[in-house]
């Protein structure tokens, strides 16, 4: 089999495609709560301790000078980051619970009924035996 063979036949396995499709809808899902806790949650928290934006937060190592850039730890901007990263776990542990709780109650198919006894089963194949010679 060739690379491009190969490859398509790993591709088209319904376990990639899902990864694919649930990679692709978490990068977008992790825009959307970087948004929200960007423009919503934190203007609310820094108004709440008072009018402060986390992404004017920093510590300067050393200023600005004409040809050389500030140094500055920017710890307000890493915040944020913590703030999406609790958020965005948060919320797919919601998703994984709800997905739990479903596949609980989904109800057990019947059991399968039991084997005949050895003794109907022999007895079966002699009808069946009888049947075809007569």
């Amino acid at each position: 089999m060739s690379i491009l063979s190969d490859f398509k036949a790993f591709a088209m396995k319904g376990n990639v495609v899902d990864m694919a499709v649930g990679v692709v809808i978490g990068t977008a899902f992790g825009k959307i709560v970087s948004s929200l806790v960007a423009d919503i949650i934190t203007p609310v928290l820094g108004l709440l301790i008072g009018g402060l934006d986390f992404k004017d937060m920093k510590l300067v190592l050393r200023a600005k000078a004409d040809p050389i850039p500030e140094v500055s730890w920017n710890y307000g901007l890493f915040l944020q980051a913590v703030f999406d990263f609790l958020i965005i776990s948060a919320a797919i542990f919601t998703l994984v619970r709800m997905v739990s709780v479903l596949q609980r109650r989904k109800p057990a198919p019947p059991p399968a009924p039991p084997p005949p006894p050895a003794e109907v089963v022999l007895l079966t194949e002699i009808r069946d035996a009888l049947r075809a010679k007569g």
